[in-house]
């Protein structure tokens, strides 16, 4: 072959060769266009998930109750006659009838006691514990979340607990259920002449124990 022909192909195929490197990297600049494209709008979506109204863990919303109110001004106009701390049956008639008794129930320290219940067994409980030590009023207390009618049977009990507190401790034992209504927490303190053991209201139970060994 001449050698003139030879040069005028080895000048074609070199043509040729930078017209396809030419070609290729015009349309590389498209294809990461297209990438970089779908690649930001990834962030959008996730703000637009994550602006959603807040839940729990479960999905399910907060629930706020309504607060509980005591009518303690109310109860503190009554007239009360006053009970020792002895007579258990007058401590009994003051929280109405005795709907059952367990005489091998225990008391707060865990010694042998009896259990006088005066609520059925499904409602709300208002009891009283006696043994040896200890005499002790318990009674439901209500969360905001209740029904009305857990509401209104808690306020009851309460109202029970109050005007006993100051039939055996006069007005200061109805101060001393009144703060505990109010989420204070009493402990070893004389009221009148009596020896408040433990004095508290909190999920969903009150307590008032008298320490009989020290009044």
């Amino acid at each position: 072959m001449p050698k003139h022909t030879l040069q005028t192909l080895f000048l074609s195929l070199t043509l040729a060769a930078g017209v396809s490197l030419t070609a290729c990297n015009d349309s590389a600049p498209d294809a990461v266009d297209e990438q970089v494209t779908e690649t930001t709008e990834t962030p959008a979506e996730q703000q637009e998930t994550t602006s959603a109204p807040e839940a729990d863990m479960d999905g399910a919303t907060a629930i706020e109750g309504t607060p509980i109110q005591y009518d303690v001004s109310a109860w503190q106009a009554q007239e009360v006659t006053p009970i020792a701390a002895s007579d258990l049956d007058a401590i009994k008639s003051a929280f109405g009838k005795v709907t059952s008794t367990d005489e091998n129930s225990l008391d707060y320290a865990s010694n042998p006691a009896t259990k006088y219940r005066f609520m059925a067994a499904d409602a709300p409980y208002l009891d009283i514990v006696d043994s040896e030590r200890y005499l002790e009023l318990g009674w439901y207390y209500a969360n905001p979340t209740d029904n009305d009618k857990e509401k209104a049977i808690s306020q009851d009990h309460a109202k029970h607990a109050y005007t006993l507190a100051r039939q055996l401790m006069g007005d200061e034992g109805g101060q001393l259920v009144a703060d505990m209504l109010n989420g204070q927490i009493i402990k070893n303190k004389t009221i009148g002449e009596q020896q408040v053991e433990l004095a508290k209201c909190e999920f969903y139970s009150c307590m008032l124990i008298f320490n009989k060994a020290t009044s």
